[in-house]
């Protein structure tokens, strides 16, 4: 039965020869996280290091995957979005614990798994797109509650409730109030909604653009994306980006995040790569190429994102939002957000 395991894996491997096998100068990286995203990061990191970083990508099944492969697995470090799919990795046993003075220093209690099991190395904002012409810049003192407010009958958008960006935003209102506030929230956001649940949050922008709705939730870097991008620009300049409160803690944020493999062959490598992502020089590529928020303080943020105005991030623990998961799922299921 090893045997047949073995040979399993080996065919595996062949068939995605962009993780190759170990040597001492290289490090495997299983990624959620798209190559175009995290490849000029990872050329610094071998022109500073001299290790070469093979990129297994995928849009989903990785924790299927390394569980399959088991101890046979050439993946040292994962890579991932949601802190879903980082405490996944956690439950499902896939990654171990990385104790590390240089990461502990770079990355703050809240961003990272009590164990050490994970750790975030971005922020990015659920925030609330507003039309410049019908709606205007919202006020700064402007809730996530606020979107139930009867003035905004039929005029907001958004993608799925169970898609992990929002969901982990309804998890987050569990945190802050509790399971019978977050349900009428959700009844009278589902109230308000311009049409049914879809697409992405760019798509989003894009109804507001075409004059659908004149809110709509969704990541604070797709505004950066869209503006760097010749045919959504227009989208993009159509909104303001807004950072609604959650009480008065701030701002729901979601992350990146990396997670060391249960079994990384290259734990030596892998364990450099978790530093140099969490430090300096990578947190400022990932601050100005992806238009995202360093999660390591005294990093500066890029030029667009400065000009969007301050983010006052809540600072609950990541880990104390993902208790609420499965909570949130029962919730959306019962009000039937998505229908």
């Amino acid at each position: 039965m090893k045997k047949l395991l073995f040979f399993f894996v080996l065919v595996f491997h062949l068939c995605f020869s962009s993780v190759a096998i170990s040597t001492e100068k290289e490090v495997n990286v299983y990624s959620y996280r798209q190559p175009f995203l995290i490849e000029p990061i990872f050329n610094e990191f071998t022109e500073d290091t001299g290790i070469k970083v093979n990129i297994k990508f995928a849009k989903k099944g990785l924790v299927e995957t390394l569980q399959r492969e088991g101890k046979y697995s050439p993946a040292d470090v994962i890579l991932t979005v949601d802190i879903s799919r980082l405490m996944e990795l956690k439950n499902k046993g896939v990654v171990q614990r990385v104790k590390n003075k240089v990461i502990d220093s770079n990355i703050p209690s809240q961003y990272k798994d009590g164990e050490k099991e994970w750790f975030a190395l971005t922020l990015r904002a659920r925030s609330v797109y507003s039309s410049r012409d019908r709606i205007g810049k919202l006020d700064k003192n402007f809730s996530y509650s606020d979107l139930t407010k009867p003035k905004f009958k039929g005029k907001i958008c958004t993608r799925s409730g169970k898609h992990p960006y929002n969901l982990s935003l309804v998890a987050s209102m569990i945190a802050h109030k509790g399971e019978k506030q977050t349900r009428e929230w959700l009844e009278g956001l589902k109230v308000n909604l311009a049409r049914k649940p879809q697409g992405g949050d760019r798509s989003q922008v894009k109804a507001i653009k075409e004059g659908l709705c004149d809110l709509s939730i969704g990541n604070s870097y797709y505004l950066g994306k869209m503006l760097n991008d010749d045919n959504q620009r227009a989208w993009a300049e159509s909104v303001y980006i807004n950072f609604p409160r959650i009480n008065a803690k701030g701002t729901h944020v979601n992350v990146s995040g990396m997670a060391m493999a249960k079994y990384a062959p290259n734990k030596a490598n892998a364990m450099k790569l978790m530093e140099f992502l969490s430090d300096d020089k990578a947190q400022k590529m990932y601050a100005e190429l992806n238009h995202e928020y360093p999660v390591k303080k005294g990093i500066k943020r890029s030029p667009l994102v400065e000009s969007w105005g301050r983010l006052k991030a809540d600072n609950i623990p990541l880990d104390e939002i993902a208790s609420h998961h499965s909570t949130a799922i029962k919730l959306l299921d019962s009000v039937k957000f998505d229908l």
